[in-house]
């Protein structure tokens, strides 16, 4: 048979491939005498149970980790205890970093002709680099991208989350003195990161007299992040195919982000510089008011203010945000 020694895989286990192109296959069968056009010999492998297929992302990269279903429940426990009590919850990540200028950006947009952009992606032809950074209040169906142009720090992190709160979220949840936070576990807010714990405390918790309790997805979880798919999905979609020529365009599809469900995003643009490299020594780890909950203690953990806030509306208990 032609194709047997141009078969690749693991023929006993069903996932099979030629490596051969149609054309290449219908040339080697034309010089053995048997004329097939490649069309003709794409149906005879088509009979014989070959086709076209990409690579399917179904292995998991190691065994998934032995906490991962219990972190997946307090999660939801969380949830529950803070949707119930009123108390604010947003889910935060940073979004795939864009190159503003004459580039290709992926998708397919209807028009008279393709938008003309550069051959190649070379970062020095670009206007700059954005850094987007989401917030998402699931309560309220609400979102808001503090996109920057420096790098995607601990530092810009929370600074996006203090801009959230100062711009909506304070106004949205008058009386909240909680916040739940639920982030992916690596990244600028990952659950080992010192500097995003040192910075929520002193400009998030202290600074507006927060408690803040922050639930990271296992590894490998992120695609759980609400975000995700609430947010950033139509957020790619809303650009795709469409050249991202200017700050100001980029903004301006991200605030021209709906759902059928009533998604609503706000856009600010942060030119600060955010160094990277900080480190946070052992003495300064000490200050923080961090309390590790017993349940997946390195995902889990609250920070209190450092200084006495007014307890006003209602909600949960000390016991039920540490469990």
């Amino acid at each position: 048979m032609l194709v047997e020694p141009e078969t690749a895989g693991e023929p006993t286990g069903g996932r099979t491939w030629v490596r051969s192109s149609l054309r290449h296959l219908s040339r080697r069968l034309g010089e053995a005498g048997h004329s097939a056009s490649p069309p003709t010999v794409g149906r005879l492998l088509k009979g014989l149970g070959y086709a076209l297929h990409v690579n399917a992302k179904k292995l998991e990269a190691s065994a998934a980790h032995p906490e991962r279903n219990e972190q997946f429940e307090h999660i939801a426990a969380q949830r529950q205890v803070f949707a119930q009590a009123g108390q604010p919850i947003i889910s935060v990540d940073t979004k795939k970093k864009e190159l503003v200028g004459d580039f290709r950006n992926g998708g397919r947009a209807r028009g008279r002709q393709a938008e003309a952009v550069n051959v190649h992606d070379f970062p020095r032809d670009a206007l700059g680099r954005a850094v987007p950074y989401g917030v998402y209040d699931l309560g309220r169906n609400r979102g808001m991208v503090c996109v920057g142009r420096s790098g995607d720090t601990p530092r810009f992190a929370v600074a996006a989350i203090g801009r959230w709160w100062r711009g909506e979220g304070a106004a949205a949840s008058p009386g909240a003195d909680r916040l739940l936070v639920l982030a992916d576990a690596g990244g600028s807010h990952g659950c080992r990161a010192r500097l995003w714990k040192q910075h929520l405390q002193a400009h998030v918790c202290d600074r507006f007299g927060l408690a803040v309790t922050v639930c990271h997805y296992p590894t490998g979880c992120s695609k759980w992040n609400p975000i995700e798919h609430r947010l950033f999905g139509p957020m790619s979609t809303n650009w795709a195919g469409r050249p991202l020529r200017t700050w100001e365009t980029l903004l301006g599809y991200i605030r021209g982000t709906t759902t059928g469900t009533g998604l609503a995003v706000r856009a600010d643009r942060d030119d600060d510089a955010y160094p990277t490299g900080e480190k946070v020594t052992d003495a300064e780890m000490a200050e923080l008011h961090l309390e590790r909950h017993a349940v997946c203690p390195t995902w889990n953990y609250t920070l209190r203010p450092r200084t006495a806030a007014p307890a006003t509306g209602s909600q949960p208990s000390d016991q039920e945000l540490i469990l």
